[in-house]
């Protein structure tokens, strides 16, 4: 078998092996069982005959699985329940027809919110509606899940949160400050969603796409108190320039909310939060330790160096670059053979007119500044299977992709200016398609250096 063959095959066991770590399906049920008539979630105990109705309610690339695990364990004991999930991420069958639910699952729009979406998240509002203090809501978070949550303040149409949401991924803001300003435009984002439910009990099973599992972060916290306020929303229009960009409504109710005319979203200490628990099942951390576990069975000197990785795309693989380079020139940190593993979610501000998402840009900036080094790679890899607007989940960087891209006439830099990494690693064959995964737990860098 040839070298860079048998390379590939180690890496995508590598790679598989974290995705399997992180299917939705297992990290449910791993927190949600019955123990005779009573149903145990992250711990706690909730006595089924201490609540009339059960619902289940969520949004997220991963919610089609994990609501196929709440159903199988729960049943009919479901008296209503709806998921927003992505265009395309619903369960299938062998014959591609969708896969029956009692939860309803609604393909909507991501990253960009749609009607779909908004339809949807409505139903679950009114699903909500008018619940007592004997009902328990199941609510099914995972990433994704504050586009295809999308239900507008009044007066703030779909057009008008689409537009917003374009101009915060264009501009480079971060997944933080995005959240920070969805959550006062909405009715379900930043604790409101547990304010719908209110008095019932209210449990969130959530896997988190953000550094560091922030609660509130993750799909923009509906049950979650919410610690950021219409000041520090208006802020980050103020910060990126993009307030003229903003639909007036969207701009209106902000400064509103700064004047103290419209109402904050719930902070810690609120009572609607009384009856609320929040487990995390699935997380980077999980993913990225069963690729170092995988990677050492595959005879790799391993190491997680951090789930904590954030900055811009292009800047970040020079960092990465010049590990790679340290592995193969001092064996620093890790002698090779070596896998180096690192989580986290970068961003990448667009200039250009190309195609490709955060890691396969990381790739290409990556593979300009490995060139010329054998015995190297560095890979991106977004864990849903569909990086930014693409069918890829990632590509791989060689030190002889430049050079065999020169062959084909094509210039790296010029790709890399132009934001297109999708064309440019379709046309070496190096680009990771897996297709959609049904998870979603941030992205995934690993370093390698070979013997």
């Amino acid at each position: 078998m040839p070298q860079n063959e048998s390379r590939r095959k180690s890496m995508a066991a590598i790679q598989a092996a974290a995705l399997a770590a992180v299917a939705p399906d297992a990290a449910v049920k791993r927190q949600l069982y019955l123990e005779e008539n009573t149903l145990r979630i992250g711990g706690c105990s909730y006595p089924l005959a201490g609540h009339d109705r059960i619902f289940v309610v969520g949004g997220g690339k991963a919610g089609a699985p994990m609501a196929a695990a709440a159903e199988a364990v729960l049943g009919e004991r479901i008296a209503a329940g709806l998921v927003n999930v992505k265009h395309g991420y619903t369960l299938r069958d062998a014959d591609g027809q969708r896969s029956a639910f009692r939860i309803q699952i609604v393909e909507a729009g991501h990253p960009v919110p749609d009607e779909a979406g908004r339809r949807g998240a409505e139903r679950i509002a009114q699903m909500l509606a008018g619940l007592s203090e004997r009902d328990l809501v199941l609510v099914l978070i995972s990433g994704g899940g504050s586009a295809l949550l999308t239900l507008p303040s009044p007066g703030i149409s779909l057009t008008d949160v689409q537009a917003l949401t374009s101009a915060l991924l264009r501009c480079g803001a971060t997944i933080n400050e995005i959240n920070a300003v969805r959550k006062h435009i909405s009715q379900i984002k930043g604790g409101q969603l547990a304010r719908l439910a209110y008095p019932a009990t209210v449990v969130a099973l959530i896997l988190s796409d953000v550094v560091g599992n922030p609660l509130d972060v993750i799909a923009s916290g509906p049950t979650i108190p919410d610690p950021t306020t219409f000041a520090e929303a208006w802020a980050v229009l103020e910060r990126y320039e993009i307030v003229d960009d903003v639909p007036a409504p969207i701009v209106s109710r902000l400064r509103a909310g700064l004047a103290g005319e419209v109402a904050e979203t719930p902070k810690p200490g609120d009572p609607v939060f009384a009856r609320v628990q929040n487990v995390i099942v699935g997380s980077n951390e999980i993913a990225a330790q069963a690729a170092v576990d995988e990677a050492r069975k595959q005879g790799f000197n391993a190491l997680l160096l951090s789930t904590y990785i954030e900055g811009e795309a292009r800047e970040v693989a020079r960092v990465f670059a010049g590990i790679a380079r340290g592995m193969s020139e001092h064996g620093w940190p890790l002698e090779a053979p070596a896998c180096l593993v690192a989580g986290g979610e970068t961003t990448v501000t667009i200039r250009g007119t190309g195609k490709g998402g955060r890691n396969q840009e990381l790739a290409l900036a990556a593979a300009l500044a490995i060139d010329g080094w054998e015995n190297v790679a560095v890979v991106g890899l977004a864990t849903d299977g569909t990086d930014g607007p693409t069918d890829a989940a990632g590509a791989t960087a060689w030190g002889d992709t430049v050079s065999r891209a020169r062959e084909l006439g094509l210039n790296a830099a010029d790709y890399l200016a132009n934001n297109d990494a999708y064309h440019f690693f379709q046309a070496l064959g190096d680009l990771i398609v897996t297709g959609p995964t049904n998870t979603n737990v941030n992205d995934l860098i690993f370093v390698f250096a070979f013997k």
